[in-house]
């Protein structure tokens, strides 16, 4: 695994807050993620780690403080803006357009990334033709990237139809087809059995090996937390309380404490 000290900062947030009523879940957060690491988020329920996700990606403005992405605040844009920048995301609640198709789901997520104006749609043109044909091929090859689950008679299946476990991988491919250089998971193996964690675990770990993606993980799993991270960061209450490796911070007595309110 790559290093990540003396590496080049992707994202850098410096004094995070955001506070829904008189509830802080984010306490003045700072945190770094460089580029190529994949850095897993953990601490118990309430800890601010989604809060934390949806202030970076513009779903909530924060209350104070600055995010940096490859050296630019993006405070203040729009999470269309944010995607357009190079985040995406998935959802603790898996988020698709079930009543479309697998392919239409992954192709529908490009449209960040496309050209044709309204004018070309309305008259068909060349241009347009061949945007979308780019357009269902880039979708397919992300599609590949899980194997067999997702290939074949399914391009046409509706996403309702999906397995628990392949809407959560076809989520991901959606995040994937923005073309995005930071990906954030929200607790991807969350319902998922044995074998099935298992093999999103080893997913997780292809998406920066071959595809070149710097990863951000909430997770729950703590074998998950372990198999996959070059660091590991602990919220609590919104604050951070322990960073470092897994080794390091699952023997970190106020981590302990934060999970089971005592040594």
């Amino acid at each position: 695994m790559p290093g990540w000290r003396g590496a080049e900062a992707m994202l850098e947030i410096g004094g995070l807050h955001k506070s829904f009523g008189g509830v802080h879940a984010l306490a003045g957060v700072d945190l770094r993620v460089d580029e190529g690491e994949i850095v897993s988020v953990i601490g118990p329920n309430g800890a601010g780690k989604t809060s934390f996700f949806n202030v970076v990606t513009g779903l909530y403005p924060p209350d104070g403080g600055d995010i940096m992405f490859e050296g630019r605040s993006i405070v203040g844009l729009e999470s269309s803006e944010i995607t357009e920048a190079g985040i995406a995301r998935t959802f603790q609640n898996v988020r698709l357009f079930l009543n479309m198709t697998v392919l239409e789901n992954v192709m529908v997520a490009q449209h960040c990334r496309t050209r044709a104006g309204a004018f070309r749609a309305v008259l068909r043109t060349p241009f347009l033709r061949r945007e979308e044909a780019e357009i269902e091929t880039r979708a397919k090859e992300t599609l590949a990237f899980f194997g067999t689950r997702l290939v074949g008679y399914r391009f046409d299946q509706p996403a309702l139809s999906l397995s628990y476990a392949n809407r959560r991988r076809l989520e991901i491919a959606r995040a994937m087809a923005t073309r995005p250089k930071l990906l954030l998971l929200d607790e991807p193996v969350a319902g998922m059995n044995p074998r099935e964690t298992a093999e999103l675990t080893g997913l997780i770990r292809k998406l920066r090996e071959e595809r070149g993606f710097t990863v951000v993980v909430i997770e729950h799993d703590m074998r998950v937390v372990r198999d996959v991270s070059d660091r590991v960061i602990v919220l609590d209450h919104g604050v951070k309380i322990a960073e470092g490796s897994y080794d390091d911070v699952s023997s970190n007595e106020a981590v302990i404490e934060a999970y089971l309110g005592g040594s």
